[in-house]
């Protein structure tokens, strides 16, 4: 068995605005610092337009379609922008991830990290939002659920900011375990503890400012750990942000390195436990380049020690 490491350079289309955080220099630092591991490189496919009706109604699929520039760049929210490679790029990012939960599904792979971009897990049911456009690991879930016949996909959020759109796109679904642990308060405001799906399918984590490892690791043991080994997942999906690391920009948690390689393995070994190591992984935030290419290369080792 090995780690697929899914990628393509479709991911460095999507332009932004300068000084804009959610920039290609995020893909042109992370990319270098995984060479020379044990993989299996796969490109990410274009997702159909059927993959994103598992999460997105057809007027909202319209609506980015219709909203791609041919040139410069179209403002979809305050922070959220389109260029002209936008869509290929994250048609591509979904295509990705469900790329990867087919080889685990398949056993082609024991698990995967899909490294693309933008971030996926502010965009709601019908709003573009923080970076974000499609809920790229909600529709792997759903994918996961409706076409591969799992009873249970848990899908764990890191990211420093609260997975508002993975929430909204699963809240509904019982099938799910949707768990976020974040900043807060910090933007967009959302992800209260008293936050808790329709069939108690939510778990919110907010941490204080300031929180470093040894409090991340007290709720991740305390309350995420026992919360996924009782709903007891068939596949273990990841929002890997690593926009918790102390050295990032827009927040002010104080994770480092070995922290997000602490909760890969920890995560993994609950996998390991209910559903034969299965884990897939889609990077989320992330914006200081250092901390981001030193974090996902720590996050891609632990994948890839589930293989020896």
């Amino acid at each position: 068995m090995t780690t697929a490491l899914i990628y393509h350079e479709d991911g460095l289309k999507h332009l932004m605005p300068d000084g804009h955080p959610e920039r290609v220099a995020r893909l042109q630092a992370l990319m270098p610092a995984l060479e020379g591991k044990t993989v299996t490189r796969v490109e990410a496919p274009f997702c159909d337009e059927a993959d994103l009706l598992l999460c997105h109604p057809q007027s909202y699929i319209d609506a980015i379609r219709d909203a791609a520039p041919v040139d410069g760049f179209v403002q979809l929210d305050g922070d959220t922008y389109m260029s002209p490679g936008t869509l290929d790029c994250v048609m591509r990012a979904v295509g990705g991830t469900i790329k990867g939960v087919d080889m685990v599904l398949a056993g082609e792979a024991r698990n995967a990290f899909v490294a693309m971009r933008p971030p996926g897990h502010h965009a709601e049911t019908a709003t573009p939002m923080g970076f974000c456009l499609f809920g790229s690991v909600a529709i792997a879930a759903r994918h996961a659920l409706e076409r591969h016949g799992l009873s249970r996909v848990a899908v764990v959020d890191f990211d420093v900011h609260h997975g508002n759109g993975t929430q909204d796109l699963l809240w509904s679904e019982a099938r799910t375990f949707f768990v976020s642990s974040h900043q807060s308060p910090l933007w967009p405001g959302s992800g209260a503890p008293d936050e808790r799906g329709a069939h108690d399918n939510v778990l919110n984590v907010p941490l204080a400012p300031g929180s470093g490892g040894s409090v991340f690791r007290q709720e991740y043991e305390g309350r995420v750990f026992p919360a996924l080994n009782a709903f007891q997942p068939e596949l273990i999906l990841i929002s890997a942000g690593f926009d918790a690391h102390v050295d990032d920009p827009l927040a002010n948690l104080a994770l480092v390195e070995e922290d997000f390689a602490w909760v890969t393995r920890k995560l993994c070994d609950i996998a390991s436990e209910h559903c034969e190591g299965r884990v897939v992984s889609y990077l989320e935030g992330g914006y200081d380049l250092d901390a981001l290419a030193a974090s996902g290369a720590v996050h891609l080792d632990e994948l890839i020690a589930r293989n020896g």
